[in-house]
């Protein structure tokens, strides 16, 4: 499908720029034209449509629907659904988690949403589809939904309503009126400029983080030693998973800036179930996250959200080496 990009990758790195074959940096430079083109591509199109979804299922109709019925324990798979349309990284799904609980929104089912909406969202199943094929990101967007939902389950069996931070109490006690969302009735063709709109918004909001994702996965790729990678997370030993978990908690990066860096840890041996755990770690467990939370939880809650879904991350990551 991307034969054309390769041939235009290797056209201008080779013939026009006339670098010599085969040495670092035309590995790195061609790694950088290829992913970039694929991954910006890949990241619209994806992205244009879940506008499409999004246009039709806002985030009002679903805080009144959860809240209406009774949904036997689905709202926890539903909200892990919604996490995974919605183009957020663990930061930017902090303010809609405050929202959830200001909404009512059972905590639990807020979780759900806030564990799954960093790990699977279009732009990494659209990096995904590109670096490692329709299987994988298919076995990854599942267990990142599975991963949400049952994580919310746990966390809301916890009853952890009395560790919400006194702002957030004080704010559900007033019992804010909330104003009743009105669905103005558009037609497709109404609601497409607004889709292209933010498609674009999204792609350029996260563009950066592309270049510089990429950039450092294509000088891994093209300077890094063959077992580099391999010699720390490549063995099947026990603790390579939890270890790649426990090295990526305290990082920070959306998917867009962490997916480019896996497929070069899988490239130099790294297992890839092994890379994913790490992946879904960064993307979903950071310390700015963190900091975020701690405006509406204590921090008892913090750490308990954090060692439920590091543990949960860690259990994929076996599954994951298992299945792939």
């Amino acid at each position: 499908m991307f034969n054309w990009l390769q041939n235009f990758a290797d056209w201008l790195i080779y013939s026009v720029f006339n670098i010599e074959t085969e040495t670092h940096l035309a590995t790195a430079l061609n790694f950088f034209v290829y992913d970039t083109l694929k991954i910006l591509i890949l990241l619209f199109v994806i992205v244009f449509f879940m506008g499409i979804i999004n246009a039709y299922f806002p985030i009002e109709r679903l805080k009144n629907y959860l809240n209406r019925k009774k949904m036997y324990g689905l709202e926890y798979f539903f909200s892990s659904i919604f996490g995974a349309i919605t183009p957020f990284c663990s930061c930017s799904s902090v303010p809609l988690f405050i929202g959830f609980v200001q909404g009512g929104i059972p905590l639990g089912v807020t979780f759900s949403f806030l564990i799954t909406s960093p790990l699977v969202n279009e732009v990494a199943i659209a990096m995904f589809i590109g670096m490692f094929g329709l299987k994988a990101t298919l076995i990854y967007a599942v267990s990142g939904i599975i991963l949400g939902t049952i994580g919310g389950w746990l966390l809301g069996k916890l009853n952890l309503e009395p560790l919400l931070s006194n702002w957030v109490k004080k704010i559900l006690e007033r019992k804010i009126q909330q104003v009743e969302y009105k669905e103005e009735k558009l037609t497709f063709y109404q609601h497409l400029p607004e889709i292209i709109r933010g498609a674009w918004d999204i792609v350029k909001g996260v563009f950066i983080y592309i270049i510089i994702g990429i950039a450092i996965g294509a000088v891994m790729h093209g300077y890094v030693p063959e077992n580099f990678f391999n010699e720390f997370l490549g063995g099947e030993e026990w603790w390579t998973v939890p270890l790649a978990v426990i090295v990526a908690v305290p990082m920070y990066a959306n998917a867009a800036g962490i997916v480019p860096v896996i497929e070069v840890f899988v490239a130099k041996g790294v297992p890839l179930g092994t890379a994913i755990a790490f992946m879904m770690a960064t993307v979903g467990l950071s310390i700015p996250e963190a900091t975020l939370l701690k405006k509406v939880m204590s921090l008892k809650l913090i750490a308990i959200f954090f060692g439920v879904v590091t543990l949960c991350i860690i259990i994929s990551g076996y599954l994951f080496n298992i299945i792939l």
